[in-house]
């Protein structure tokens, strides 16, 4: 399924359920049917997200050299798509919304 974020400082932001589910846990909420992230809740909402995706790739270089190693059929330089290139639309939505403070809302 998809979910739709929609806020009015940004475009809307489409991502299949397993994605958005990930990414509310870590700023800590849950998916439901429909919910909120609130204006006051935006600051730790991207200082979060803005912390894993700095862990994320620390991880990804540090496993990068190792990543195909014995693959024949993959390039040694093809890496997987991080967390910041899945979460950009949503991180990108999560600091238009703080700079105008309105809520960010979804429903399935």
């Amino acid at each position: 399924m998809l979910v739709t974020f929609k806020c009015h400082a940004a475009p809307d932001v489409m991502m299949m359920d397993n994605l958005a589910q990930y990414l509310l846990g870590i700023i800590g909420k849950r998916l439901s049917a429909r919910g909120v992230i609130t204006h006051d809740e935006l600051d730790a909402a991207i200082t979060k997200l803005e912390a894993a995706i700095a862990t994320d790739k620390k991880e990804g270089a540090e496993h990068q050299g190792h990543f195909h190693e014995g693959e024949d059929d993959r390039a040694h330089h093809e890496l997987p798509v991080g967390l910041a290139q899945r979460a950009f639309p949503f991180l990108d939505m999560l600091r238009a919304a703080r700079k105008e403070q309105n809520d960010i809302v979804w429903g399935l």
